[in-house]
């Protein structure tokens, strides 16, 4: 299906490249070419409305094989879309643009917040404290690059504002067997096990390894959900 609008000058969320000497458009679904961009497992059928190049898609003017394959090598589709998109310039609405920014945002913030503590109080800083840090650092959120390859950035400039530790601690939990079941579901989220046992009297005993900042959230967890029952000791620092 070639999409050709009835009337010149319709707006179309396009990836857009120029290429030896000329303007290359694919018609796409802007949030999903962000994931593919990102890396994620996307499909290129759920990433472009269409295998068809145009030079200005507003208009429904397609390409030429001779410019596509004068710029890319190649006149297959797929290897021509895909190229376009991932290297190409993904053009998003300000809204769009502005709630993928804010979910990556929130997402940093999460990961802050669950893996650092305030070196002096060995507490996390609360989330409106990373917050105003990064307000006051002037950080800003790529919309096209994953969190993963953006924490790093982050965190080594909010350092320059607010003091981080990312330690980690170990755990030695029991669980009372009465508990075992429901409680091994929990720990197991926050793993890797460093050890792991079942007991002949069905309770369930493990050695975690968990950043620092989440060991008083897994502490009170547990104590709720086994009625103060479970026995945990907090060992070495690693």
């Amino acid at each position: 299906m070639v999409f050709i609008p009835e009337k010149e000058n319709i707006s179309f969320n396009v990836a857009r490249m120029k290429k030896a000497g000329h303007n290359f458009e694919v018609v796409i679904e802007p949030e999903q070419a962000v994931r593919l961009r990102e890396g994620k497992d996307v499909g290129l059928s759920d990433v472009a409305k269409s295998m068809h190049v145009f030079s200005e898609a507003n208009k429904g003017m397609l390409a030429s094989e001779k410019d596509i394959l004068e710029a890319f090598g190649t006149i297959e589709p797929e290897k021509v879309v895909k190229k376009i998109i991932e290297e190409g310039e993904v053009h998003l609405t300000a809204k769009l643009r502005e709630e993928i920014r804010e979910k990556k945002l929130r997402r940093l913030i999460d990961i802050i917040h669950l893996n650092s503590v305030d070196p002096r109080t060995r507490l996390p800083h609360p989330v409106s404290r990373i917050e105003a840090a990064i307000e006051e650092a002037k950080l800003h959120v790529d919309e096209f690059k994953p969190v993963e390859d953006q924490i790093e950035g982050f965190i080594s400039k909010l350092k320059l504002i607010l003091p981080l530790s990312f330690e980690k601690k170990k755990l030695d939990i029991t669980i009372p067997a009465v508990y075992s079941a429901k409680g091994y579901g929990y720990v197991k989220q926050h793993g890797p096990f460093l050890f792991e046992q079942w007991n002949n009297d069905g309770s369930f005993s493990c050695k975690l390894e968990v950043p620092a900042g989440q060991v008083e959230k897994i502490m009170d967890a547990l104590n709720n959900m086994t009625k103060g029952e479970v026995e945990i000791k907090i060992l070495d620092k690693l």
